[in-house]
């Protein structure tokens, strides 16, 4: 994992390829997911329950973004997925998962007008 990602402390990444095979994960990843970094390689239908693994088939299927919250161990998080490309061609997703608190403003911006 590139040493910028490593250095996001806190935010786990997690990649995969096209089929869902688990490429590589950020130490952050790999502390908040069973196994840590010895499920690099293997396949993310085998880590998830089934309504999970249909999600994220359709997503690499289509090559789609998803994005949500979760709570966990008292902690709010957003997770969002998203696919990366080598070049043209489709490579897969991106996982990052990063605390956020349970209330944060929301602002809308307005572009400037000339």
């Amino acid at each position: 994992m590139d040493k910028f990602f490593e250095g996001l402390k806190g935010m786990a990444i997690t990649v995969c390829d096209k089929e869902g095979n688990i490429l590589d994960m950020n130490q952050t990843s790999a502390d908040v997911n069973s196994h840590g970094q010895k499920i690099i390689g293997n396949n993310l239908f085998n880590c998830h329950p089934p309504r999970a693994a249909a999600i994220l088939k359709d997503l690499l299927e289509h090559e789609k973004m998803n994005s949500y919250t979760i709570e966990k161990n008292g902690k709010k998080k957003l997770i969002y997925q998203v696919p990366w490309y080598d070049g043209e061609e489709f490579g897969g997703l991106i996982e990052f998962s990063l605390p956020i608190p349970f209330e944060m403003p929301h602002y809308v911006r307005q572009p400037k007008t000339e």
